[in-house]
C-alpha cells in the first residue's frame, strides 16, 4: 500500500491546508486508535505533544477528538520535543504516541508524527496502512459505543520526567559546574526544558529564543542560524552554544570561537569517544548518503566502519536496529545515541559532547579537528515530472564519468525529494570549483531529459 499524505517523517504542510486541516486530524486520530487498539485488550492510551505554534491548539483538539471517537484514551503533554514523546510513550507503556511539530519550519506549517509503544517512529507499511484507513468505511462501522469513547488526560508532571531522564544520560561522576553555555531553543517546544537540564548539571546558561508567542518558532533563531548563538558565545565568552531546532530533535553546536560544528563534526568527535571507549557497538557509524566523504576517511583512518542509509532520521534508525549499531546520525543535527534513546535528541546529544569536553579537558575547538570537510554542493532542480533517473541516458552517462573522474576522493548523490518533483543533486570533492561545475552539467543534464 502506498503513502500519499505522509512523507518522510509524517504528515506536514501549511496549517489549515490540505493535508494539514481538522478534518485530516481527526481522520488521523481515529485511524492511529484503531490501529493501535488491534493489538491488544484493555484502555489504550495515545501520548500527544506538540511544540509552540499556534494550529498545535486545533490539531492537538481534533486529534483527541479523534482517537477518542474510536476509543482510545489520550495523554495530553503540552509543548514537549519529539524525543520527549518517543521517551514518554515507551515509559508510560502507551499505546502509541504523537508528535504535532513541523520541526524546523516556519510556524505557518505544521506537521503529525507517530511513534509505536517502544518509542521508534512507525514504519512505512504502518503509516500506509493508517493512510488507508483513513478513506474506507472500515472506521465508521467500527465506532464504539458510547459508554466506551474514550478520556483524555493532561499529564501534569511530563516535562519534569523527562528532564530526569535527559540528566541520567549524562554520567553521575561528571557536572558542568564552571562551565557557561548558551542555549538558543528557537521558541520551540524545549524552551523550558533545555536551559533546566543544562542548569541543573551545574552550568551557568545563557538563553536565546525562549519566548514562544505561537509566531515565532524558528525565526531567525533555531539550527537554521547558527550565526545568531555564535554571536552571543564570542560576546558571553562561553565555553559552548547550543543551537536546536523547533522540535528539539536535531542540534548543531558552536565553539568558543563561534565556529559552527555540524552533524558530520559531532559524529566525529562521539564515535571516536564510544570507540575508545569500546562502547561504538561493531565499530560502526551510521550516516545518510548526504554525510561528508571527509567524515568517512576520518572513520576509517579510525578503523571504524561508515554505513550510509537513505536521507532521514528514522531511516537512519532502522539501519541502527536491523545491523546492531548503536550510534548515527545526519550532518544536518539528527544524532541517535541508541543507548539512551530511540530517536534524535537534540539536548541529550549535547550532553553527550559535553561529556567528552569534561572528560578530556578540552575544549569544543580542540575535539575532532582532524576532520577535513571536502567541498560540498547541494541544488535542487524543479523538474515538470519525476522522470526516472534509470530512463535519462545522457544524465546518466555524465554522472558515471564525474564519479570516475573524483577517484574516490568525492561523489555524486542524486536523489528525488519524498514530498515534491525536486531533483536533489549533491556533489563533493577535494576541489570546489570542480564541484559546482558536476551540480551545474548535470542539472542543465536533467533539464533537458526532463522537459
Amino acid at each position: 500500500m502506498s503513502r500519499k499524505i505522509f512523507g518522510t517523517d509524517g504528515v506536514r504542510g501549511v496549517a489549515n491546508t490540505d493535508p494539514m486541516t481538522v478534518e485530516t486530524a481527526i481522520a488521523l486520530g481515529q485511524a492511529a486508535a484503531h490501529t493501535f487498539r488491534d493489538k491488544g485488550g484493555g484502555r489504550h492510551k495515545i501520548v500527544i505533544g506538540k511544540d509552540t505554534r499556534l494550529s498545535g491548539y486545533m490539531f492537538e483538539t481534533a486529534l483527541s477528538a479523534g482517537i477518542c471517537a474510536m476509543g482510545g484514551d489520550v495523554l495530553l503533554v503540552g509543548p514537549m520535543p519529539t524525543p520527549g514523546i518517543a521517551f514518554l510513550t515507551h515509559s508510560m507503556r502507551a499505546d502509541a504516541g504523537v508528535v504535532i511539530s513541523a520541526s524546523h519550519n516556519p510556524y505557518q506549517d505544521n506537521g503529525i508524527k507517530f511513534f509505536g509503544r517502544d518509542g521508534f517512529k512507525l514504519p512505512d507499511e504502518v503509516e500506509a496502512s493508517i493512510e488507508g484507513l483513513m478513506s474506507g468505511e472500515h472506521l465508521r462501522e467500527n465506532r464504539p459505543p458510547s459508554p466506551e469513547i474514550g478520556r483524555a488526560h493532561r499529564i501534569d508532571d511530563a516535562t519534569g520526567r523527562y528532564i530526569v531522564y535527559l540528566k541520567n544520560t549524562f554520567p553521575a561522576r561528571l557536572s558542568l559546574d564552571g562551565m557557561r553555555i548558551v542555549v538558543d531553543c528557537a521558541n520551540g517546544a524545549a524552551y523550558r526544558i533545555a536551559p533546566q537540564v543544562f542548569s541543573e548539571l551545574g552550568a551557568e546558561v545563557i538563553t536565546i529564543g525562549v519566548s514562544p508567542n505561537g509566531l515565532n518558532i524558528n525565526e531567525q533563531c533555531g539550527s537554521l542560524y547558527p550565526e545568531v548563538v555564535s554571536s552571543m558565545v564570542k560576546e558571553s565568552r562561553a565555553d559552548l552554544g547550543i543551537s536546536l531546532d523547533g522540535d528539539a530533535d536535531r542540534v548543531i553546536l558552536v565553539d568558543q570561537q563561534g565556529e559552527v560544528l555540524d552533524g558530520d563534526r559531532i559524529m566525529a568527535i562521539c564515535s571516536e569517544a564510544l570507540s575508545r571507549k569500546k562502547k561504538l557497538a561493531r565499530s560502526t557509524v551510521v550516516t545518510t548518503v548526504m554525510s561528508n566523504i571527509g567524515l568517512e576517511l576520518f572513520l576509517k583512518e579510525r578503523k571504524i566502519k561508515m554505513v550510509r542509509a537513505p536521507v532521514g532520521d528514522r531511516y537512519v534508525v532502522e539501519a541502527m536496529r536491523a545491523g546492531g549499531y548503536n550510534f548515527g546520525g545526519e550532518q544536518s543535527g539528527h544524532l541517535i545515541f541508541l543507548d539512551h534513546a530511540t530517536t534524535g535528541d537534540g539536548v541529550l546529544a549535547a550532553l553527550q559532547l559535553l561529556a567528552v569536553m569534561v572528560e578530556s579537558g578540552k575544549k569544543a575547538s580542540e575535539l575532532g579537528t582532524d576532520l577535513v570537510s571536502f567541498p560540498q554542493m547541494l541544488l535542487n532542480v524543479r523538474m515538470k515530472q519525476r522522470v526516472p533517473l534509470e530512463s535519462m541516458r545522457e544524465f546518466q552517462k555524465s554522472r558515471g564519468e564525474f564519479e570516475r573522474l573524483l577517484h574516490g576522493r568525492g561523489r555524486v548523490v542524486v536523489r528525488y525529494s519524498g514530498t515534491e518533483p525536486l531533483l536533489r543533486i549533491m556533489a563533493e570533492g577535494e576541489n570546489r570549483a570542480e564541484v559546482e561545475e558536476i551540480v551545474k552539467t548535470l542539472a542543465e543534464k536533467a533539464r533537458e531529459e526532463g522537459r
